[in-house]
């Protein structure tokens, strides 16, 4: 009997651990098969009447969804869901599959295309927008150009675009790449750079049907802002905020400014036309 109610428990952590409502909202471990195997996420949803819409948040390189959760809670005390995912392979710490050998942007634009396929027709949810940062926001701007009339708008906190020039400089004299190469001290594989250069971003992007809005800083030293001044004049419907003395990612004041922009952003295009 012990053993049997030992049981029960455990199985009710379980599941605790897989969905949990407080605070005015669900939370629920999602895992959805992707590129490499089994891709992390985690849902949450505020509680509300009617079908809400629903932001997925995309991860820079090497990172995973913990560094994404004030955007969540931010997103979600506004009235949105949003499911925060881990690349497959894409951080040092990520609930999902694969290596960060295995993977390169478009391993990662197939996971977040996984992503919007299992939420695309969610009754919960009355329509989907994209948010990432860094090379997040990188894929997250590449899957938004490639699913017209499927993403409602995107945002692009300053998005890695340079990885694709930073790429070719790895390129051997015979046009071939090393099997190994080190990007910001993380070993990646030969696949990485292969992908990196096997299309044009600019080009691509400027198919994009959603309206965009790219966040990003003047002291940024790993992505020069002109990468996104450039992204601005090439999307079809874009805008530009630059935060001065912002580095790599936001901090204070700025940090909490982006959010409300983004909030205000997301917000205008999900009323009703």
């Amino acid at each position: 009997m012990k053993r049997i109610i030992a049981a029960i428990l455990f199985a009710a952590v379980l599941a605790a651990a897989a969905v949990c409502t407080a605070e005015g909202k669900t939370v629920e471990e999602i895992r959805i098969d992707a590129s490499l195997g089994e891709l992390y996420g985690e849902l949450t949803i505020p509680d509300t009447d009617g079908p809400v819409p629903l932001i997925i948040l995309s991860h820079g390189f090497g990172g995973d969804h913990t560094g994404n959760r004030d955007y969540a809670d931010h997103f979600v005390k506004q009235g949105f869901a949003t499911y925060n995912l881990d690349f497959c392979g894409g951080g040092f710490r990520t609930k999902s599959a694969g290596t960060m050998k295995e993977m390169s942007v478009l391993t990662e634009a197939e996971d977040l295309n996984a992503v919007v396929n299992y939420f695309q027709a969610d009754s919960r949810f009355s329509c989907i927008m994209l948010w990432g940062a860094s090379q997040g926001g990188f894929v997250s701007g590449y899957v938004a150009a490639q699913r017209q009339g499927d993403i409602r708008a995107a945002v692009l906190e300053f998005p890695a675009i340079v990885l694709q020039d930073d790429a070719k400089k790895k390129m051997l004299t015979d046009g071939t790449f090393p099997e190994t190469s080190s990007v910001l001290g993380v070993t990646l594989g030969r696949k990485y750079n292969e992908d990196a250069v096997s299309f044009d971003y600019y080009e691509h992007i400027a198919a994009c049907a959603c309206p965009v809005l790219i966040l990003h800083g003047d002291k940024d030293p790993i992505v020069p802002l002109r990468y996104s001044e450039r992204a601005k004049e090439v999307l079809p419907d874009a805008e530009l905020i630059v935060y001065s003395g912002q580095g790599h990612g936001f901090t204070g004041k700025a940090r909490s400014d982006a959010m409300d922009a983004e909030t205000a952003f997301f917000t205008e295009h999900t009323k009703e036309k």
